[in-house]
């Protein structure tokens, strides 16, 4: 009787074993995989990230050039009212 319920005892043990470490491989595998989508997504945001940065430098590099344009245009007709100014003062 004793032998009997060794060899059950060993018997579900096994199993058990067995089925557990199934459990934890696939576990492991999915979790590998989880990390492996991450992993690509994170890169494809870097990716797309970097994109925008550098379409926005270049944005901005033809926004300040358009400000200087605009700057010295300004600058042209305050100067241009100034004359005008001092003109119309002088009865012209």
């Amino acid at each position: 009787m004793d032998n009997v319920f060794s060899v059950l005892i060993t018997l579900v043990t096994t199993l058990g074993g067995a089925a557990a470490f199934r459990f934890y491989e696939k576990r492991a595998q999915r979790k590998e995989e989880d990390e492996r989508f991450i992993r690509h997504d994170c890169q494809s945001r870097i990716s797309k990230l970097e994109a925008l940065l550098e379409r926005s430098s270049e944005e901005k590099d033809e926004l300040r050039a358009q400000i200087l344009v605009l700057t010295a245009e300004v600058a042209k007709l305050q100067t241009e009212i100034k004359y005008l100014m001092d003109g119309k003062g002088k009865g012209l």
